[in-house]
């Protein structure tokens, strides 16, 4: 079936298949971590006579979840990652349905063993794509978009990759600025961070993409509340790059982080 959306002034018609790019969180399995943390976990609750597991004689199933968004798994962020004041994701993710450009990526060794993802790269991968930009309003526009990037090799081993003596991949400066100069409002990654994941807290892709002064930990009259990062996604290699709709679902938490589910729905032709 053809879905048919508009948004703004522009109409999309879009097949219904979704694209669904979260990782999975299962509870006390493989799981993505990063930094090292306590992996998520869950157990039954119980109360006086009352056991939350059918298995155990229960009359359902009632757990509780232990969880870090920023390392358990796929979730979206929003500026009260990196500010004293509390901002919650919830409310700076106003955008429903988001233009979208997804693009791969082969990083680069950048002379000090890491792997660097330049502005080159992501000059070329939009290169790639047919009018690109096509699906990426100016960004005085108002309106949301998003450029989803998947880095190559790319296999499944990133649904249970551990993210800690290994450096993942990372943006280097000039490409998170020539992203904000791209007007992009949604950044999706399958990385643990945009930036170093050990880079002395200094956040610096985080404070450019959100127009956050060096250092600083509070807001000021640029700075972009309504943008966000996703983190921690999975694009498998039978996705192609391409222009996208992004439907992007989180968790109604009241936090700066919340685990996400992005959707893509290809466009009709």
């Amino acid at each position: 079936m053809i879905i048919s959306i508009k948004n703004g002034a522009r109409t999309f018609e879009i097949d219904d298949r979704p694209i669904d790019i979260s990782i999975p969180l299962r509870f006390n399995g493989e799981q993505p971590n990063a930094y090292g943390v306590e992996k998520a976990s869950a157990h039954a609750c119980e109360s006086g006579d009352l056991v939350g597991d059918t298995r155990r004689g229960g009359s359902c199933n009632f757990e509780q979840y232990k969880l870090i968004p920023h390392c358990n798994g796929t979730h979206t962020e929003c500026v009260g990652h990196i500010t004293n004041e509390r901002i919650s994701v919830r409310d700076c993710l106003r955008d429903v349905f988001i233009p979208a450009v997804l693009i791969s990526v082969t990083p680069v060794n950048e002379g000090d063993n890491d792997l660097m993802i330049s502005k080159g790269l992501i000059e070329k991968g939009l290169r790639e794509i047919e009018n690109p930009k096509s699906q990426i309003p100016n960004p005085k526009s108002g309106s949301g978009f998003a450029l989803v990037i998947r880095t190559l090799p790319n296999d499944d081993s990133k649904l249970t990759r551990v993210y800690l003596d290994d450096i993942p991949p990372y943006f280097t400066t000039e490409a998170m600025e020539y992203i904000v100069e791209l007007g992009i409002r949604h950044l999706l990654v399958d990385m643990p961070s945009i930036d170093r994941i050990y880079d002395e807290g200094k956040l610096a892709n985080h404070r450019i993409f959100w127009n956050v002064e060096p250092g600083s930990f509070e807001l000021n009259e640029n700075t972009r509340v309504n943008n966000t990062i996703t983190e921690l996604i999975y694009v498998p290699n039978k996705v192609t790059d391409g222009n996208y709709l992004l439907n992007l679902q989180i968790a109604p938490f009241d936090s700066d982080a919340a685990p996400s589910r992005p959707i893509l729905f290809k466009f009709h032709t």
